[in-house]
């Protein structure tokens, strides 16, 4: 298998396109990995930093997340090299989907990722170039349907992504209008460790859990850990992080999550990152959430929580472990052993 991971890992991409701003120093690239079955989709990123390797490592991932779960389409990614905190953003990003729109109506989706938001950025900036949803690509490339299906099935698509949940077993807060896109992959991230103690033994609750990152996902993530009754004990975000080992109840859970500034963990007595990055790994914890940026996660910190009783690992992040190899790096295959 590590062969033709690795045969797979080292095959160029069917097509990069590069896009350099005119107007300020972002720079940007849609990574292809292939055009199976005739489209491809991953969502759009924005960090300082970032640059082509990261967008060719997610989309390769991508394309073994759709092998595995469907649709039977290729691996692809967006990738902007920007400050997320600039006051230029909004109009960087308008001035990417122009240029990215021609994939976007031919074979390629795209959605929300690290620091671009779905419903406030990226639906209605592709609406204003012309597309009819983020996902048209896919719809045009992969299933080729007629006018009609194509209306219908993009109806369904705008109004399942942006539907607000009504249900206060699903939603911190129902008056927030929180909707399916804001919750759905950090409701994924626990369920997965919901089920992996159902299927191998014992129960989530009473389990402890460490969260990397406090954005959409490990926001989320937290909240419905939280609700199924395991124990979050600390949360490392960019800015700093908590820790409470006894686990913050449903109600302390909830107040972080409604109070958190955009995608960034908000408390009063929020520990600085460098203090709490030497302490958070090593808290007793039998569940690890990555759900920050790609690469952060190093052997060290997976040594220590291994030595401290983790059992379960649930990435938010595509890639949370900070290998140069897009699959199997030694950290990973580290705590592949490990946990």
């Amino acid at each position: 298998m590590k062969k033709l991971l690795k045969k797979y890992e080292n095959k160029q991409p069917e097509i990069v396109f590069h896009w350099k701003d005119q107007e300020t120093e972002a720079e940007g690239w849609t990574v292809i990995n292939s055009l199976r079955g005739g489209a491809a989709g991953g969502g759009t990123r924005m960090r300082k930093g970032l640059d082509m390797n990261e967008v060719l490592s997610l989309a390769k991932t991508m394309e073994v997340k759709f092998t595995v779960s469907g649709p039977a389409i290729g691996g692809a990614k967006s990738g902007i090299n920007f400050d997320p905190n600039d006051p230029r953003k909004a109009e960087v990003l308008k001035r990417w989907y122009k240029a990215v729109s021609p994939l976007l109506k031919s074979y390629y989706g795209t959605g929300g990722d690290l620091n671009v938001d779905e419903i406030h950025e990226v639906i209605p900036m592709t609406e204003d170039c012309g597309v009819w949803h983020p996902q048209e690509g896919v719809f045009n490339g992969h299933f080729k349907p007629t006018e009609a299906e194509k209306i219908n099935r993009i109806g369904q698509l705008r109004f399942g992504v942006i539907k607000v949940i009504e249900d206060i077993e699903y939603s911190p807060d129902l008056s927030k209008k929180f909707t399916v896109a804001d919750m759905l992959t950090g409701y994924g991230v626990a369920e997965a460790v919901k089920h992996y103690y159902n299927i191998y033994g014992g129960s989530i609750k009473g389990k402890r859990a460490i969260v990397q990152g406090f954005g959409n996902v490990g926001a989320a993530s937290a909240y419905y850990l939280t609700q199924l009754g395991a124990k979050v004990v600390g949360i490392i975000d960019r800015n700093g992080g908590l820790i409470n080992e006894a686990g913050f109840t449903p109600k302390e859970m909830k107040t972080l999550f409604l109070e958190k500034n955009g995608n960034q963990l908000y408390a009063e007595h929020l520990i600085p990152f460098d203090e709490i990055n030497e302490k958070i790994w090593s808290l007793p914890a039998e569940i690890f959430v990555p759900a920050a940026a790609s690469r952060l996660v190093t052997q060290e910190q997976v040594e220590k929580m291994a030595a401290s009783g983790l059992e379960v690992i649930s990435p938010g992040a595509n890639v949370p472990f900070a290998d140069k190899e897009i699959f199997f790096g030694p950290i990973m295959e580290f705590a592949d052993k490990q946990v």
